[in-house]
């Protein structure tokens, strides 16, 4: 069965760094493109920032462009978020995501979600 386990939510003070880990098992994950979601209390859901399958191409939402790194790591199975220079505003549960799809198959699994929580 397909697995996404994320690792590296906490708390932390604003103007500092943190960052998260998806371990993927279970399925081709050299062949997905993977993305980091967020969601804050009331509010909708955001893809923060993916990456293609060969880690060649990546984008960022633009409240974290500069800020925020996504990055993979194939051989491991792993998907990175870096997040330096945090604000309150980035406080929410971030959401690992695997997508994949091929002439009309698809597939699209998460992880459970991680906390994070930016404050003084």
């Amino acid at each position: 069965q397909a697995q996404l386990v994320e690792s590296g939510g906490g708390l932390v003070q604003p103007g500092g760094s943190l960052r998260l880990s998806c371990a993927a098992s279970g399925f081709s994950f050299s062949t997905y493109i993977m993305n980091w979601y967020r969601q804050a209390p009331g509010k909708e859901r955001e893809l923060v920032a993916s990456i293609t399958s060969g880690g060649s191409t990546t984008n960022y939402v633009d409240s974290v462009k500069g800020r925020f790194t996504i990055s993979r790591d194939n051989a491991k199975m792993t998907v990175y978020l870096q997040m330096n220079s945090l604000k309150p505003e980035d406080t929410a549960v971030y959401y690992c995501n695997a997508r994949w799809s091929w002439y009309g198959h698809n597939r699209n699994y998460w992880g459970q979600g991680t906390q994070v929580t930016v404050s003084s």
